[in-house]
């Protein structure tokens, strides 16, 4: 699908910042939380053909870039804690998706990896990021350098926190 033009001013802020600090919308964390509520809203919307949930939706990822990885790596590509992922692995394997195996190597680490089912899936959901593309009516340049920056603002506050 085409993303949409959006007049260049839409883009910049255009009043004055307020002289209070702490009021709600001068606040970045704000803008970055609401703007995660909107993006689920709109995921929502295009994974619920898929019957999958944004965090599920994460793992396929995960897996569809690499599959049989263990837990602790889908973790930390997720920045997830196991005690989240645990449950929502279940779930994915319910459905037939997943299936999760002790592996023979060490029997404490867990495998995924994808079934039949779940590979299937990733075609049927190629189409996802150029509808949240058109949604944020941003063009593909635009969105790599909004993730750039993103990323590194993560990266910069991982290393202060």
């Amino acid at each position: 699908m085409p993303s949409k033009q959006r007049p260049a001013s839409s883009t910049r802020r255009t009043e004055a910042p307020t002289s209070d600090p702490l009021a709600l919308d001068e606040q970045l964390c704000f803008a970055v939380y609401s703007t995660m509520l909107s993006l689920n809203k709109v995921y929502r919307g295009l994974l619920r053909d898929l019957d999958l949930t944004y965090l599920q939706y994460l793992v396929m990822l995960v897996l569809w870039e690499k599959d049989s990885v263990n837990v602790s790596e889908i973790c930390k590509r997720l920045a997830l804690e196991t005690t989240t992922l645990t449950p929502l692995l279940k779930r994915l394997e319910v459905r037939g998706l997943v299936q999760r195996v002790r592996s023979a190597l060490d029997e404490r680490q867990v495998i995924v990896s994808l079934t039949a089912e779940g590979r299937a899936m990733h075609a049927k959901a190629s189409g996802l990021p150029s509808c949240v593309a058109q949604a944020m009516a941003l063009n593909p340049n635009e969105i790599g350098i909004l993730r750039d920056q993103l990323l590194a603002l993560r990266s910069n506050l991982d290393r202060n926190a």
